[in-house]
């Protein structure tokens, strides 16, 4: 009686193996481009509503105010506060009145507030701070992705007689700027630890050109000329992380404007443009290139 042979199952040769893994190995090599690219975009878009809470920021504070903008390092002596750096000065406007109030009594840094983290002022792609802290120059502090404009908020000094120091305050206020809000740079991104020079742009830092020594260990752009903008920089290099400069990991630098929008920078803007943005008050023209 002739009985039927079941055949054995057949498993994976070792070309076929091979194969398989190949073709998954080329798949994820495809994906991985995409993912990163969609985690940029969020990243962007968190950097963006971050500049717009700056900018919403900044009207409120004018509003509180009689119109006036925050300065450098401003001193309020109607408050138990005293010296108050720029980020400091809008704290209650983004929701940080327990901060802000933890400042009474010490300058806006004391008690510990030096190390108070803000996410708002945090963007998502600056890779150079840790826990929200920067971690060269003045390590502890809290960071920041974002610088304000020198030219906008620090070129009025006034004489304060208690105690006895220059505030370093904007000239204007948030109605008259002499080139325009739509046309003049408020705040610009810049990495908040920049290890090759041991600078860093600590949040509240105290910040003044006549108190504190321009910026030590943080503040402003612009105090030693209007460079453009370094875009898709890189942390590690000294000639893509220089603290003259203001820079993003985008692809484009991201800038509050003083009428509180925000637009995207590229690297390749003229020095002539960017200069003109970023002086509210030179009366020339933006040029095609913004």
């Amino acid at each position: 009686m002739l009985r039927l042979l079941k055949p054995r199952d057949r498993g994976f040769t070792l070309i076929e193996l091979l194969v398989v893994i190949a073709i998954i190995a080329i798949l994820i090599g495809l994906l991985l481009p995409a993912v990163q690219k969609v985690r940029e975009a969020a990243a962007r878009s968190q950097c963006q509503n971050n500049m717009k809470q700056l900018g919403l920021a900044i009207h409120n504070y004018a509003s509180d105010h009689q119109d006036g903008l925050p300065g450098m390092l401003d001193y309020a002596a109607y408050q138990p506060i005293g010296w108050q750096p720029f980020f400091y000065c809008l704290y209650p406007e983004l929701e940080q009145d327990n901060v802000f109030r933890r400042g009474y009594g010490s300058d806006g840094w004391g008690n510990n507030n030096h190390a108070a983290v803000v996410k708002t002022l945090l963007c998502p792609s600056d890779p150079t701070y840790s826990s929200g802290l920067v971690q060269c120059g003045a390590g502890g502090w809290a960071a920041s992705s974002y610088a304000p404009n020198y030219y906008m908020f620090a070129q009025s000094n006034s004489y304060i007689p208690t105690p006895g120091y220059y505030r370093t305050c904007s000239p204007y206020n948030i109605g008259n700027i002499p080139d325009g809000s739509s046309n003049t740079v408020g705040i610009v991104e810049r990495f908040s630890c920049l290890t090759p020079y041991n600078w860093s742009n600590a949040a509240i830092y105290p910040m003044s050109h006549s108190y504190w020594g321009w910026n030590s260990q943080g503040s402003s752009y612009g105090p030693w000329g209007l460079y453009t903008p370094q875009v898709s920089a890189n942390p590690a290099n000294s000639s893509q992380a220089h603290p003259y400069y203001p820079s993003t990991r985008h692809a484009a630098l991201q800038v509050l404007l003083m009428d509180g929008s925000v637009r995207g920078v590229s690297g390749g803007v003229s020095g002539t443009t960017w200069s003109y943005a970023c002086q509210p008050a030179d009366g020339q023209v933006l040029g095609a290139d913004w």
